[in-house]
């Protein structure tokens, strides 16, 4: 797939077969993740692959919104990952801990890949720490930052086309002043 056709193609998926990610896919996948880009290039990240049944279901459990689609996308999914990261490896600018940019730019390094190679993802950031910490016996000093479920979807999801606009989200030279074009 194209780059741009990548990007336009991901969407979050909610409804997944239980077929298994293809090893030679997942390690592309990966590969894919651990190139991202981050402060220092510390890498303070670490991803979690889930596939027992028992540890699925109790991270659906950690979903804290109160929608059962994204529940019930991490039980359905063949895989699911869990990315955490390390505070004290990355840095701090000006209040700013970047432990979250980083971790940020790795997961959509993932999400992207996934979507690549035929796969869909649902980005969940919401969720009960401490379940998960417990669920996955993750040490104190990380955090864990989001999850996602992995895997071929049903074709009956049913996403909305994203109907932003550039001028939505994009400003140029002040912040009141729309984007329309630099040439």
């Amino acid at each position: 797939m194209q780059f741009y056709d990548v990007i336009n193609e991901r969407k979050s998926i909610k409804n997944f077969k239980n077929t298994p990610i293809q090893k030679d896919k997942l390690d592309r996948i990966l590969t894919a993740t651990i190139m991202s880009p981050s402060w220092k290039n510390n890498k303070c990240f670490k991803f979690i692959l889930v596939d027992s049944e028992t540890q699925k279901q109790e991270l659906s459990m950690a979903v804290m919104n109160d929608v059962n689609s994204a529940s019930n996308s991490i039980t359905q999914a063949p895989l699911v990952a869990v990315v955490v990261a390390d505070p004290s490896g990355s840095g701090s600018i000006d209040n700013k801990d970047l432990y979250l940019v980083d971790t940020g730019i790795a997961m959509e390094h993932l999400v992207l890949a996934c979507t690549n190679e035929g796969y869909g993802t649902c980005w969940i950031a919401s969720l009960d720490e401490d379940k998960i910490k417990k669920t996955l016996c993750i040490p104190d000093k990380y955090r864990v930052v989001a999850m996602s479920p992995m895997g071929e979807y049903s074709d009956h999801d049913n996403n909305k086309p994203n109907k932003d606009t550039i001028n939505d989200h994009i400003c140029l030279n002040k912040w009141d002043s729309p984007y329309t074009s630099i040439h």
